[in-house]
């Protein structure tokens, strides 16, 4: 099975009661371009060529590297790192685990994407050591961050059966345990770092029908992290705001998940600081 999904269904508006807020997505994404990030991304097989190629629409640098024999020493030069349990094997799991501790050491952001972590026990042995190692930014679907909690989900194989505002207090207690930014992504996209919390809307209908977008959103989680590691909150906020307007975007002359696909990139490409500020719609939670 291939462990690659975004389970990102029809955008719906914030909800009301919740206040509009500007932020630093803009800023963030033009610094990210004009010095652009070197991010090691230790993902699943299905994932490497969307996920490169999303990090260089948008202006970073991917170096898809997960080896135990190297992993951990070219953590050391990236300036961030995102670990993606989809495809596991035991020498995977130790590039995992030598390529965190080396970030940690060198105060260099790191970003887990705990894919299916409730699926095996090999699989939530796997997410249980990553946890020890302390991410900085923790990305999944509504039934990841709820069994990730300590809750019961809903969830099968990769993919989500929660919706996101029942993973809302999930994630704020995974982020006050862990002491993590944490991202909730799904139709209406939910941010905490345990006390601050925003929603992020938009996106497509069409983006659960390409695979690997999540996966690739966590690599873009972890280029924006690298980029504004002083803000890890603005910058995963940021990352998933891109995502929303290149996904709305992508989706208005598409046919099908096939043509929706390069257009993605292309819309990722296209977005400027001042177009991704102008329509982001980030609301306070």
């Amino acid at each position: 099975m291939g462990f690659a999904r975004m389970n990102r269904p029809v955008p719906a508006p914030p909800e009301r009661g919740t206040m509009q807020m500007k932020t630093t997505s803009g800023a963030m994404l033009k610094a990210m371009r004009e010095k652009p990030p070197l991010v090691q991304c230790i993902t699943n097989y299905v994932a490497m060529n969307i996920a490169a190629n999303v990090l260089l629409a948008s202006g970073a640098s991917p170096a898809m590297v997960h080896a135990a024999e190297e992993a951990g020493e070219f953590a050391g030069i990236a300036n961030a790192l995102t670990i993606n349990i989809g495809t596991l094997s035991t020498q995977w799991i130790e590039g995992m685990r030598a390529a965190a501790k080396a970030a940690n050491a060198a105060s260099k952001p790191w970003v887990l994407d705990p894919v299916a972590h409730y699926a095996t026990a090999f699989r939530r042995g796997a997410v249980a050591d990553l946890l020890a190692l302390r991410p900085t930014i923790i990305r999944g679907n509504a039934s990841e961050i709820i069994a990730l909690a300590g809750g019961e989900s809903r969830g099968q194989g990769v993919d989500s059966r929660d919706p996101v505002e029942q993973a809302e207090d999930s994630a704020r207690r995974l982020a006050e345990r862990q002491q993590a930014i944490v991202a909730v992504t799904g139709a209406v996209d939910f941010v905490t770092d345990g006390k601050r919390a925003v929603r992020v809307a938009g996106g497509s209908a069409l983006m659960p029908q390409v695979t690997a977008l999540g996966c690739s959103l966590t690599c873009l989680v972890g280029a924006f992290a690298a980029t504004a590691p002083e803000d890890l909150f603005g910058a995963t906020v940021a990352a998933l705001a891109t995502f929303a307007v290149a996904g709305e975007d992508a989706a208005l002359g598409a046919a099908g998940p096939g043509s929706f696909s390069w257009r993605f990139l292309d819309a990722l490409a296209a977005i400027d600081a001042e177009t991704l500020d102008a329509r982001a719609r980030v609301s306070v939670a």
